[in-house]
């Protein structure tokens, strides 16, 4: 099993590596590659060291699986050159997403649409998986009607040099800004670049992704994405309305024995998600369940997960393990 890590030395790179060591991923030659500036340079990967080599040699070298994180543009400059090779690529970034020829992977959900025929997979955005892979299990019971979705974003969903800003503000240094303004003791209303109905791309990825991964355009999505000072994690509010009624008790059971999710929901011991919890874990934590007193039917959560593990490297390397086990590479 041959395998090209694209984005290599980048934030993401550094965990996919790190996933793949954990989960024992069976790799027997690997390519790591990065920026031209980083070739040549080491990395090491399971106790071997290897030297980061360009693309070029990367797609000569015609891996088995090739998976990106390094930026739209060049997903959609170089996957399409992987893919031509036989390699089967998944991509981190939002180049693919909602590509009507190419599909969007949360394996819990929807692995087994994939095929041999697949050569480029979507792999979706951090905030819409964790909060698929709560509302999926819901959705199937009770039917979404309408999702009301307020965000709370890591540092560390915009990158290496945002951490670094929050890191310089904390310890009074000035320094390059990666956000039009101080991050530290603030929170800005602003994930990616606003479009032109007002929201942010990062909200309407939230809108439109879950209708993709779900097969199903029956329900509508409205959401607010803020970052935050925090260096690791993701936090959601999410407010479901179904089309069916609920309880509460029944809603803890689904939660409860979905794989993959991990509820804490017990205010009476203060046990609920936090950032601080759900770092350097897989699973995606959901609590603060309760019953919107406003309006029949309808749901509150909250929803935290790891967005460089679950909500980017995990789930790839997720997506790589089902491709191997069902033969599909």
């Amino acid at each position: 099993m041959k395998v090209a890590i694209i984005g290599a030395t980048g934030m993401v790179g550094t965990v996919l590596l790190k996933v793949l060591e954990e989960r024992n991923f069976p790799i027997t030659k690997l390519y790591a590659v990065a920026s031209s500036k980083s070739v040549g340079r080491e990395l090491i990967y399971k106790g071997t060291m290897y030297k980061i080599v360009a693309m070029s040699d990367a797609i000569a070298a015609k891996p088995d699986i090739a998976i990106f994180s390094a930026g739209g543009e060049t997903s959609r400059k170089w996957a399409p050159k992987f893919a031509e090779v036989g390699t089967t690529v998944i991509d981190n970034s939002s180049a693919w997403r909602m590509d009507v020829t190419k599909k969007l992977i949360v394996p819990e959900i929807n692995a087994s649409s994939l095929t041999k025929e697949d050569k480029i997979i979507a792999n979706p955005n951090c905030s819409t998986i964790q909060m698929v892979m709560a509302l999926a299990p819901l959705h199937k019971k009770y039917k979404m009607r309408r999702v009301v979705v307020s965000t709370y974003q890591s540092v560390s969903g915009t990158g290496v040099n945002a951490v670094k800003q929050m890191e310089n503000e904390q310890n009074g240094i000035k320094g390059a800004m990666a956000y039009p303004y101080p991050i530290h003791q603030n929170a800005i209303p602003h994930c990616d670049v606003f479009e032109a109905n007002g929201y942010t791309k990062e909200e309407m990825k939230l809108a439109r992704e879950p209708q993709k991964i779900l097969d199903d355009r029956s329900f509508s999505i409205s959401a607010t994405a803020v970052r935050i000072p925090t260096s690791g994690g993701h936090s959601e509010a999410v407010n479901v309305e179904f089309l069916e009624d609920f309880d509460l008790a029944e809603v803890r059971t689904i939660l409860h024995n979905t794989p993959g999710i991990t509820l804490q929901d017990n205010p009476d011991t203060n046990t609920y998600p936090m950032p601080i919890y759900a770092n350097g874990k897989d699973d995606v934590f959901v609590g603060r369940l309760r019953r919107d007193e406003t309006q029949q039917n309808t749901l509150n959560m909250w929803i935290v997960s790891d967005n460089l593990r679950k909500g980017a490297a995990t789930n790839a390397v997720q997506i790589a393990e089902y491709l191997v086990e069902k033969n599909l590479v």
